[in-house]
């Protein structure tokens, strides 16, 4: 899926920098002989790429794809000057699904198991979607990886009787196991650990 992704944003920055339009035109609904791309005519919508470079004020100015909404964003250039350009990043509703996933896991129901058992039983998961929607500003995904800390805490105050009601306590419990085996969590091997914040570039 990154390597289609890849393909269809590098389509995507070919049709903005060649193609991008206000109106729906009569080849809409033709295919694109350069690519061999058939459009839709029912799903079709024309989107005004939006950056430093094209200024305009139009209805749509943005699309979501493959879990990925691609609209006007802050980017900076190798000279560190920063700019607007057209560019993806995860999407609300791949946030909400991701949300809902990791709700689905239960985890501060599982007081029967470890946490390196809980660690083997959902980092390939974590760690999938960090790498394909991490690839282009991974700092939104933060709030929905520190989630998963949340509710570690609450499985930590389930599974040992000292910690029922001590939500601090079990969050330093976290922060102590988290310095001991910082690469035990897919999520904290990018810093996202317990009781800590995360610096990182997009």
């Amino acid at each position: 899926m990154i390597s289609r992704l890849r393909r269809e944003t590098r389509w995507a920055q070919i049709w903005s920098s060649t193609r991008c339009a206000v109106r729906p035109s009569r080849s809409a609904s033709r295919t694109e002989p350069r690519w061999g791309l058939e459009l839709h005519p029912g799903k079709t919508r024309i989107v005004y790429c939006k950056d430093a470079d094209r200024r305009g004020d139009h209805e749509a100015t943005s699309f979501t794809f493959l879990g990925y909404t691609f609209r006007p964003r802050l980017a900076r250039n190798r000279w560190g000057k920063h700019f607007v350009n057209f560019l993806p990043a995860v999407s609300k509703d791949a946030i909400k699904a991701m949300g809902r996933e990791i709700r689905s896991w239960h985890i501060a129901r599982r007081s029967d198991k470890s946490l390196k058992d809980l660690a083997l039983m959902f980092n390939s998961i974590v760690q999938g979607r960090i790498n394909y929607y991490g690839r282009f500003y991974k700092f939104m995904l933060y709030p929905l990886l520190r989630r998963i800390n949340d509710h570690l805490v609450r499985w930590a105050m389930r599974k040992y009787k000292r910690l029922r009601r001590r939500e601090k306590r079990a969050g330093e419990l976290l922060a102590e196991a988290s310095r001991r085996s910082p690469r035990l969590f897919a999520h904290w091997r990018v810093g996202l650990k317990p009781g800590g914040w995360t610096m990182g570039a997009v």
